[in-house]
C-alpha cells in the first residue's frame, strides 16, 4: 500500500502549484530578488575604463580571474558594483566551517543548536566584510597598474578612487549577502546558492551562441556538434545520479517500556552521500593551480620573463602538468572536506546515546570504524566521478577548441541547487496539499453528525 508522501507525489500537478498562494508569493520574491541582482551586475565601479577590462580580463582568461568572472556572471569583466559578488561569503563560509573543526569553543557554539548557529553565522558576517575589503583594495590597487591598447584601466587614480572602490565593492557584496538571507527566508531554495546559479547561467546562452558560431564558420562539423549537445545532456543525467546517490547504513533502536506504554523499536537508515564533499574540491584545486596564472598576468614588465612566467605557461589549461594536478587535487581535497564534515567518532557516539546501534556492529568505537571505513570508499568513487566530470572541460577545450563554459564546476554547481530548489519547491506543495486533506477532513468530520449527533 502507498504511504500518505507516495499518494500526494502521484497527485502533484501545475493545478496544485496554482492554488498554493504562499508557494507563489515565495516564487515571485526569488525572480523578483534575482532580478535585482541582474541589474546590479551591470551598475559600473566609477572610474574604471570597461573596455580597457574586457581586454585584460580576456587575457587573463587563463588565471582565477576568468574563473571568477564566470561565477559572478561577467560583473567582474565589466568591473560592475557586484564584480566581487557572494565569493567573499563563500570563503568565509568555508574558513568558519573549517575553524569549527579545529577550535574547541566553535565547535562547542555548533554543538548548542539555534544560538550557537546565529553566533556562527554572525562570525562569518563579520569575516565577509573583512575579506571583502582586503580582496576591494587588492583590486583597486591592480586596477591602477593595469594597462591595455586603449590605454590605462584609471585614468584618474590615487587614495580617492582605491577608497571609493572598497566602499563601491564592499557594499556590493554585503547587498548580495543580505539579500541571499532574504531568498532563503523569504523565497524558495537557498540563497547563496542561487545567486551563484544566476550568474553561471546567464552567460550560458553567449556560450551556446559561440559553439553554433562555430559551427556556421566550419570551425567544427555539424556532427561533432550533435553529439557534443547530446553528450552534455547524457553529463547532465550522470550528475544528477551521482548527486542522489547514497549507502543507506541500517540503524536499530532498542524497544523501551515507561509505564504500561512501549516506546522505540525502530527501523531507519543513515544516509552516506556518495559526494560528501560537494563542489569544494574542484574549487579549492583549481583556485590553488590558477593563481601562478594570475601572479604572472599581474606582472607591469612583461618583457622579462620570469621563473613564475614559466610556472604559468606550464601549468596552463591543457597543459599534461596542469591536468595531473588537477586530478590530484580533486582527490586530496574530496578526501580532506569529507573528513571536515563528516566525524564519524561523534556520529557513533551520538547513536549510542541515544540507543541506537548498526545491526552486526557493536556500538562504539566498532561502529566508528565501520563508518570511517564505508565513508572512505564512497569517497574514492565520489572523487573519481569529480575528477572525470571537470577533466572533460579540459579535455575539449585544449583539443577540440570547444567554447565549453558550462565547465564541471559550474556544472555541478547548476544540477546541485537545481536539485535542492525543486525539492524545496515539492515540500512546500506537499504542505498544501496536507492543508488541503486537514480541511478537508474536519469538514467531513462535521457533516456526519448534524445537530451534533451521529455516533
Amino acid at each position: 500500500m502507498a504511504s500518505a508522501a507516495e499518494q500526494l507525489a502521484a497527485n502533484l500537478n501545475l493545478g496544485v502549484l496554482s492554488k498554493a498562494t504562499e508557494l507563489k508569493k515565495r516564487i515571485w520574491f526569488t525572480l523578483g530578488a534575482l532580478l535585482v541582482y541582474r541589474i546590479g551586475s551591470y551598475v559600473p565601479v566609477p572610474g574604471v575604463d570597461a573596455a580597457v577590462m574586457a581586454e585584460i580580463l580576456q587575457q587573463m582568461g587563463g588565471g582565477i580571474l576568468g574563473m571568477f568572472d564566470m561565477f559572478t556572471g561577467g560583473s567582474l569583466g565589466r568591473m560592475t558594483v557586484f564584480a566581487l559578488n557572494i565569493m567573499p561569503y563563500i570563503s568565509a563560509s568555508i574558513i568558519v566551517q573549517l575553524m569549527t573543526a579545529a577550535i574547541p569553543q566553535w565547535e562547542a557554539l555548533k554543538k548548542e543548536g539555534e544560538t550557537g548557529r546565529k553566533k556562527l553565522n554572525q562570525y562569518t558576517r563579520y569575516l565577509t566584510l573583512f575579506i571583502a575589503i582586503f580582496q576591494a583594495y587588492g583590486i583597486a590597487i591592480g586596477l591602477e597598474s593595469l594597462r591595455g591598447s586603449f590605454g590605462p584601466a584609471v585614468h584618474d587614480g590615487g587614495w580617492f578612487f582605491r577608497i571609493s572602490t572598497v566602499i563601491t565593492l564592499t557594499g556590493g557584496t554585503m547587498f548580495l549577502m543580505w539579500l541571499g538571507e532574504q531568498i532563503t527566508a523569504r523565497g524558495v531554495g537557498n540563497g547563496i546558492s542561487l545567486i551563484i546559479f544566476a550568474g553561471i547561467v546567464a552567460n550560458l546562452p553567449h556560450a551556446l551562441a559561440a559553439t553554433l558560431e562555430l559551427g556556421r564558420t566550419g570551425a567544427l562539423s555539424t556532427f561533432f556538434i550533435i553529439f557534443f549537445l547530446v553528450a552534455a545532456l547524457a553529463i547532465i543525467a550522470a550528475v544528477v545520479f551521482m548527486e542522489r546517490a547514497q549507502r543507506r547504513i541500517p540503524v536499530q533502536y532498542p524497544k523501551r517500556q515507561v509505564g504500561n506504554r512501549m516506546f522505540g523499536g525502530e527501523n531507519t537508515h543513515l544516509p552516506l552521500k556518495l559526494n560528501t564533499a560537494g563542489v569544494m574540491p574542484p574549487i579549492f584545486a583549481s583556485s590553488l593551480l590558477l593563481l601562478p596564472a594570475t601572479f604572472a598576468a599581474f606582472q607591469t614588465d612583461r618583457a622579462e620573463p620570469s621563473i613564475l612566467t614559466d610556472i604559468a605557461n606550464l601549468l596552463a589549461h591543457g597543459q599534461p602538468l596542469y591536468m595531473a594536478l588537477y586530478l590530484a587535487g580533486i582527490v586530496f581535497f574530496a578526501f580532506f572536506y569529507t573528513a571536515v564534515v563528516f566525524n564519524p567518532q561523534e556520529t557513533a557516539d551520538n547513536l549510542r546515546k541515544y540507543g541506537g546501534f548498526v545491526p552486526g556492529i557493536r556500538p562504539g568505537q566498532p561502529t566508528a570504524d565501520y563508518f570511517d571505513r564505508v565513508l572512505t570508499r564512497l569517497t574514492a568513487v565520489g572523487a573519481l566521478y569529480l575528477a572525470a566530470i571537470c577533466i572533460l572541460p579540459e579535455i575539449l577545450i585544449a583539443h577540440y577548441g570547444v567554447p565549453f563554459y558550462f565547465g564541471g564546476t559550474s556544472l555541478l554547481i547548476i544540477v546541485s541547487v537545481t536539485m535542492d530548489t525543486v525539492a524545496q519547491v515539492q515540500s512546500h506543495l506537499f504542505a498544501h496539499q496536507y492543508e488541503g486533506l486537514i480541511k478537508k477532513a474536519r469538514l467531513g468530520g462535521r457533516g456526519t453528525q448534524p445537530g451534533g449527533r451521529g455516533r
